[in-house]
């Protein structure tokens, strides 16, 4: 399929000679200094093919699918297809641009629960078949726009997380599978597997437990009822520290094994989209404006308000919720920035908070932090900004075009990509690898981020 990336798109910097990242964050800074301050990403694609690799190291037998909507740089697409990915995408925008890249239909999943008419034409038109599912109405539309399609049944569970909340509202409850799976056979339409609504946010291993016995329970009805259920996805949930996949493995897979074992012939699929590409976006942005509130403590003898001289700093950036820090809708705690300007070791914090361009309440991106005082045409810089910053179209909620991407890679890094059998002349047509020199024109005022 002839698409987009039949023709090199973007420029990848080699850093050889001593470069690293922080230098490259520097070098965009001075030249946004000089220019019109804005906002930019640097994106290290050495990062995301070690965490590549360090799922498959912990997780051997389950591929993992990433889902387009946290992150379509198309340089992210391009290295985790070269590495063996699938994808998953929610709409038909989503769907063409994986298509571009002539990525396989049996590699992608339409995993929409609410779909257009029009979107499920799409993906029938175009060969891709395994489609989400979770609720009748739902059934009938694929039925009558996709009668061809492979439907994974998303299941939600009873299970709780440790927090006592419900860990998974959305998909088919447990008790109307058999329903469900009844009816789809009564249409005609093929059921091959169980999709599993597991959160990023989830860190209670006890909830893939529950789940996936609960998804046992729904492949054993799918295959007394005439499926050949042969798909299990396990979900999200995956933060991307070493220790938390360390725990899956120990004591999700386990359990995996138990129900599904290889001799089943199950193939074992997951969603680490955010531990694929979060920790390899870094995000720099611009203080705007800044306001000093006065901070008042409580009276403990009377119970009231009192002044206290110290003041709290609002600081607004010129991003905010409405752009590159979508994921703060999602209920993500955003890190806080390093400080990219040379402080004293013993200099003061101030209470502050940080704040997007809008002027709008809901567009507060940090609630409180210390930070030194800051001054307007300051530098903040964001790391682990890769998830839910730049979806497709991507663009902000405004609709402004989001900030650009520089894309950098180590030389050891694009060596150890190339024995792992990614080609650029075959598997990263969009790539134009570029040696990236330092630039001496500022080595004097040069200003290193803080680690």
């Amino acid at each position: 399929m002839k698409g987009i990336a039949d023709e090199p798109q973007y420029s990848v910097g080699l850093l050889e000679g001593g470069a690293a990242l922080g230098d490259v964050i520097d070098n965009h800074i001075y030249e946004q200094t000089l220019a019109e301050k804005s906002p930019f990403f640097v994106a290290d694609l050495g990062v995301v093919m070690r965490q590549h690799v360090r799922w498959r190291t912990h997780m051997p037998h389950t591929r993992p699918y990433y889902a387009v909507r946290y992150n379509s740089s198309p340089a992210v697409i391009e290295v985790l297809a070269a590495l063996g990915t699938g994808f998953l995408c929610t709409n038909k925008s989503e769907l063409e641009l994986i298509q571009s890249y002539s990525i396989p239909s049996e590699d992608i999943i339409y995993s929409s629960v609410c779909k257009q008419l029009s979107h499920i034409k799409f993906a029938a038109k175009n060969g891709i078949e395994f489609l989400v599912c979770d609720n009748e109405a739902e059934l009938r539309k694929i039925v009558r726009c996709h009668p061809g399609a492979k439907l994974l049944l998303q299941v939600s569970t009873e299970a709780s997380s440790q927090g006592g909340e419900m860990s998974m509202t959305f998909g088919c409850s447990l008790k109307n599978c058999r329903h469900l799976l009844e009816t789809a056979k009564e249409l005609g339409v093929q059921v091959v597997g169980v999709s599993l609504n597991i959160f990023n946010s989830c860190e209670d291993e006890q909830v893939y437990v529950h789940a996936i016995s609960d998804a046992r329970c729904v492949f054993d009805m799918g295959e007394d009822i005439g499926f050949n259920m042969k798909i299990l996805d396990i979900g999200a949930g995956f933060n991307g520290s070493e220790s938390q996949l360390k725990q899956m493995k120990s004591a999700v897979m386990s359990v995996v094994d138990l129900y599904f074992p290889p001799t089943a012939g199950v193939s074992i699929i997951a969603e680490p989209s955010s531990f694929l590409v979060a920790s390899a976006f870094t995000l720099a942005v611009n203080v705007i404006s800044k306001e000093a509130v006065a901070r008042e403590l409580q009276d403990q003898a009377h119970n009231e308000p009192s002044p206290n001289d110290e003041p709290q700093f609002q600081y607004y950036m010129n991003e905010g919720v409405y752009g590159s820090f979508a994921c703060k809708l999602t209920d993500t705690v955003i890190p806080v920035p390093s400080v990219h300007k040379n402080t004293a070791p013993d200099e003061s914090v101030f209470s502050s908070s940080l704040w997007g361009p809008s002027g709008d309440d809901m567009d507060q991106v940090v609630e409180q932090c210390a930070l030194p005082e800051l001054h307007t045409g300051d530098w903040l810089v964001f790391a682990d900004a890769g998830a839910y910053s730049l979806g497709w179209p991507m663009c902000t909620t405004t609709g402004t075009p989001a900030p650009p991407v520089y894309y950098v890679i180590s030389s050891g890094d694009w060596f150890e990509m190339q024995e792992a059998g990614v080609a650029q002349e075959i598997n990263l047509k969009s790539f134009s690898l570029v040696p990236y020199f330092l630039k001496s024109c500022h080595s004097e005022a040069a200003l290193s981020v803080p680690a």
